[in-house]
């Protein structure tokens, strides 16, 4: 497999970052996250499939009034180790670990495309106390369902073009209406994902089952998704909320798989409800907390 690396431009991005690194072990494997402080309760941000933390650091600034957000290196991206296994399970070992390392204190879970599988897993497991979670658009997909919509080739591509020097322009012919900081971070910081680590994550978006865990997930739990993504559809949102009728439901328009990235206003917005209401829930009056029903 080719090597991954870490650009110096890439490093000194995080000067501009008002995060702390900090790192912990999950069994032989170091894991780096952003911190960015504060007294507020925790929130564990885990990003997607090919995001290391950093790209998440315009969603973690506008949530710091809410919550202490410590944003993942998820295991073979950004400045984490690569590790021995890449399945779901894995992910969720390390997710545990860093909670107990860093001692956080019943943290939320904010989980996007693949982190929002790897935040229905330790939330089902529950083997560490957790406030809730917010799931962003989980690829829905697994054995016996039709394949996760972007293909591998695609993701090859992108990490050949990364290992071979690529800039923001060249991110935008494949996102377009990204923010451009957002394309910038992407070109310098793709690299740092490991071949090995894409290729398992994306056979496991086929081949391990997301219903073998969310209907487990307890509440308080929310699941936004894209109006327009091809990953949860109106029929996928359909079947997640009939799984599991704890969980509230929210689309956001405008917005594709690449939930923040599309729509960032209306993401931000849904996501501080979601946050709110898990942080803050109203007294029981028989109905569901930040619940939405109208999937389309």
């Amino acid at each position: 497999m080719p090597r991954r690396s870490v650009l110096q431009d890439a490093l000194a991005d995080l000067a501009d970052v008002p995060a702390t690194s900090r790192w912990i072990r999950s069994g032989d494997v170091r894991l780096h996250a952003l911190d960015y402080g504060g007294d507020l309760p925790p929130l564990v941000v885990l990003p997607g499939i090919t995001s290391p933390a950093i790209t998440m650091d315009f969603v973690a600034r506008e949530l710091t009034d809410l919550v202490r957000p410590v944003v993942v290196d998820v295991r073979g991206r950004g400045l984490s180790d690569d590790g021995g296994g890449y399945g779901l399970e894995d992910y969720a070992s390390d997710t545990e670990a860093l909670i107990t390392g860093l001692g956080l204190d019943r943290p939320l879970l904010l989980g996007h495309s693949m982190g929002a599988r790897i935040a229905a897993v330790v939330a089902a497991r529950a083997a560490v106390p957790l406030r809730g979670a917010v799931l962003v658009d989980p690829p829905l997909s697994g054995p016996g369902r039709a394949p996760y919509p972007t293909g591998l080739d695609a993701f090859l591509r992108q990490l050949s073009e990364a290992r071979r020097g690529t800039d923001a322009d060249e991110v935008a012919a494949s996102w377009p209406a990204w923010p451009r900081r957002e394309q910038e971070l992407r070109a310098r910081w793709l690299s740092s994902c490991a071949q090995e680590a894409v290729v398992a994550t994306h056979h496991g978006f086929e081949h391990e089952d997301f219903y073998d865990w969310w209907p487990s997930v307890p509440a308080p739990v929310a699941m936004l998704y894209g109006a327009d993504s091809p990953v949860v559809t109106a029929t996928g949102a359909e079947e997640a909320a009939a799984r599991n009728p704890r969980a509230a439901l929210q689309p956001v328009p405008g917005a594709g798989h690449m939930v923040f990235w599309d729509a960032p206003a209306a993401a931000l917005t849904a996501l501080r409800e979601a946050v709110r209401a898990i942080l803050s829930p109203p007294r029981p009056t028989g109905h569901s907390v930040f619940r939405c029903d109208h999937v389309r």
